[in-house]
């Protein structure tokens, strides 16, 4: 017998026996089974959904699938949707009664003797302008400073324009012009009028409905000289300037 058995008990009665040992370490806890096993299905969950989304980008479908939406928000032209409503008659572009009664006059200047109002729409915006040499501008002055329109009419021919008429503008316009010109003519003298418009800063362009590519450089009470050669050129680039067109977003249709 030992020395450590305590009297009265034999060494057999404290051998342990059998397969099955006292657990030592604390009992494990049920709840984080619980929470071990939600995050696996949620790790798996998470492979899948990638898995399927890399599949649909090799494969192009979510590609088509945007190009069916963008096609179903804007629907071809013609197929649905309302069609655009015409201008109502004399809204623009129809000649009020004073351009009607000075018509008489001379055929450059009775182009220009409608009211700035009566004028319609601007004129387009070009791209391209011809030579000063192939435009026949006739210069005529809406102010009562005498001398204006020959003045003018002598820098624009240094410049290289052909000068047609000279003098007073028609009396339906005089006082009329507030700002500093008035480049007046009809859609076949669009770039005419463009490139005659950048020589003066503040000018516009008008359609009057001439069918000719004859344009009228009417001076306003604003006028003070033309631009210089080179404060010309920049206009002309910037007016002839194609605009850009917007890049649709990533996604976007």
């Amino acid at each position: 017998m030992s020395m450590l058995t305590p009297q009265g008990l034999k060494g057999k009665q404290m051998r342990i026996t059998g397969t099955s040992y006292p657990r030592l370490g604390p009992p494990p806890r049920r709840g984080r089974r619980v929470f071990a096993v939600i995050g696996s299905v949620l790790a798996l969950a998470l492979i899948a959904l990638g898995g399927v989304q890399l599949v649909n980008i090799f494969t192009g479908k979510a590609k088509h699938g945007s190009a069916q939406a963008c096609a179903s928000a804007h629907p071809a032209a013609g197929t649905s949707g309302k069609p655009l409503a015409a201008p109502a008659p004399g809204a623009s572009g129809s000649p009020s009664a004073g351009a009607s009664a000075s018509a008489g006059a001379s055929s450059s200047a009775g182009s220009a003797a409608a009211s700035p109002s009566a004028l319609g729409s601007p004129l387009p915006a070009v791209t391209a302008v011809p030579s000063p040499q192939a435009v026949t501008v006739n210069v005529l002055n809406s102010t009562d400073k005498s001398g204006l329109a020959a003045r003018t009419a002598d820098e624009l021919k240094q410049r290289g324009f052909t000068v047609g008429k000279v003098g007073n503008a028609p009396s339906a316009l005089q006082k009329k012009v507030p700002g500093s010109a008035e480049v007046v003519g009809g859609q076949s003298g669009a770039a005419a009028a463009a490139l005659l418009g950048a020589q003066v800063a503040g000018s516009a362009t008008m359609d009057d409905g001439r069918t000719d590519g004859s344009v009228d450089f009417v001076i306003g009470d604003g006028f003070n000289a033309l631009l210089d050669t080179n404060a010309a050129a920049a206009a002309l680039a910037q007016a002839t300037k194609p605009a850009p067109s917007p890049s649709a977003a990533p996604g976007s249709c």
